[in-house]
C-alpha cells in the first residue's frame, strides 16, 4: 500500500511514519508513505496557499486552484490514488472505516488548515471523513489518526494476524464490541486479583469469560454499540439486562 499527503506542514508526518509500528511496517516494506509540500504547487514567489472568503467573514481558506494542480500531478503516476479530505462533514470515522480504506492500493490524504478549504476543491474527494466532533488545527493529526489505523491492519504489521481481530471495534469474530478486560503479572496488586479463569489454562472457559466480559464492558462503557453488534439471541438478552443494570430501564432500546 502507498499512503500519500498532501499538507503545508509535510515535516509533521516524519517522526510518526519512522516510530513504532509503523516505522517498523515502512521498513518492511508493508507501506511506503510520501508527504507532499502543497506549497509546490503554487505560482507566486510568496507560494501563496490561501485567500480571503467571499461575503467576508474571519480567517483565511485554502485555494482551490493550488489543491487541484497538485491532486491531479499526485494521481498521474502510478494506480489512481482513493482521495480523502478531513473536515467535519465527513462520516465519522470508524474501525469499519479503517477495514475499508485498508483494502484500497493507494489512499491520499489531503489536509485543511486556517478556516477550511474552498468548496469547490471538495470534487476531487472520494470520501470525507471526520475523525469526531471537534476542532482540530489542520488535517495532518487527522491523517496520521487514520493512517495508524489502517496500517495496522496490513497483513504483516503487527506480527500476530489475531492481534487486530480481538480489538474492540473490530467488525470481525468479536462482532463490534468493546475488548474484554486484560491482565498480566503480578496475578494479584493491591488488593485486586487476576480473575480465576484466566490461570486455569481452560481455554474454552476463558474463551467463553472473555466474550460475556466483553458484552458486559460494552453495555457498561458504550451501550450505544450494542445494537449493531453481533450476538445470539441469549447475548442480547444478556446485553439488554446489563443495560437496565447500568442506566436504567429508558436505555435499552436507545
Amino acid at each position: 500500500m502507498l499512503i500519500e499527503t498532501l499538507s503545508v506542514f509535510p515535516e509533521m508526518f516524519e517522526p510518526v511514519m519512522s516510530t513504532s509500528i509503523l516505522g517498523r511496517a515502512r521498513q518492511a516494506g508493508i507501506f511506503d508513505f510520501r508527504a507532499y509540500d502543497l506549497r509546490d504547487w503554487t505560482h507566486d514567489r510568496h507560494r501563496t496557499v490561501d485567500d480571503e472568503p467571499y461575503g467576508g467573514g474571519q480567517g483565511m481558506l485554502m485555494k482551490a486552484p493550488p489543491i487541484y494542480e497538485a491532486v491531479r500531478s499526485i494521481a498521474s503516476s502510478g494506480p489512481r490514488p482513493h482521495v480523502v479530505f478531513f473536515t467535519p462533514c465527513g462520516a465519522p470515522f470508524t474501525q469499519a472505516a479503517a477495514e475499508r480504506l485498508a483494502m484500497q492500493e493507494r489512499l491520499l490524504f489531503v489536509c485543511g488548515r486556517y478556516e477550511g478549504i474552498d468548496e469547490r476543491a471538495y470534487d476531487l474527494a472520494d470520501e470525507r471523513i471526520s475523525i469526531g466532533d471537534y476542532v482540530l488545527t489542520g488535517g495532518e493529526l487527522a491523517a496520521m489518526v487514520v493512517t495508524d489505523a489502517v496500517v495496522r491492519l496490513l497483513p504483516g504489521a503487527l506480527g500476530d494476524a489475531m492481534s487486530s481481530v480481538d480489538e474492540s471495534f473490530a467488525t470481525g469474530d468479536s462482532g463490534g464490541l468493546l475488548e474484554y478486560a486484560q491482565y498480566t503479572r503480578p496475578a494479584e496488586f493491591e488488593g485486586a486479583a487476576v480473575p480465576d479463569v484466566l490461570l486455569s489454562g481452560d481455554h474454552a472457559k476463558v474463551d467463553a469469560w472473555r466474550r460475556e466480559n466483553a458484552i458486559d464492558r460494552t453495555c457498561r462503557w458504550r451501550p450505544d454499540l450494542i445494537s449493531s453488534a453481533r450476538l445470539t439471541d441469549s447475548e442480547r438478552a444478556l446485553a439488554e439486562e446489563l443495560i437496565a443494570r447500568y442506566h436504567g430501564p429508558s436505555q435499552q432500546n436507545a
